[in-house]
């Protein structure tokens, strides 16, 4: 699926409901990976995944070759999300209101996704066994 824009949306602490638009981002590739982004009222939170089911080895096999350190040096902070059916993590960072630097983070942020995805598929090939 191609997607043309993230839409960032407020959610309430105290119910959990979306109340408020804070904005809409044209993004490039790698924002198939993204699959939920709303802002906590502290931070931006994004959930992303493969995009794709994964077999039982890979889903460990891709959370432990996973290169978290470029979202870190980018200043995203990152975290795996357990509880998935696919790996997924979460990443949080600050809300800057100035629409041109929310679409620098985005664009910079699904760039690293796609590429580090890309790699991760290419790095677990061949380990099958390593992780059954």
């Amino acid at each position: 699926m191609d997607f043309s824009s993230l839409v960032l949306m407020e959610k309430d602490k105290n119910t959990g409901f979306m109340v408020n638009e804070l904005g809409s981002y044209e993004v490039g590739e790698g924002a198939e990976y993204i699959k939920k982004m709303y802002y906590d009222g502290e931070k931006i939170n994004i959930y992303f995944d493969t995009n794709v089911d994964v077999e039982e080895w890979e889903y460990s096999a891709i959370f432990d070759l996973f290169d978290e350190s470029e979202f870190i040096k980018e200043e995203f902070a990152i975290e795996q999300v357990d509880d998935e059916y696919n790996p997924t993590w979460l990443i949080k960072f600050d809300y800057e209101q100035e629409h041109s630097i929310m679409l620098s983070r985005l664009n910079s942020l699904c760039t690293l996704i796609k590429t580090y995805m890309k790699k991760v598929f290419s790095d677990i090939k061949g380990k099958e066994e390593e992780y059954k």
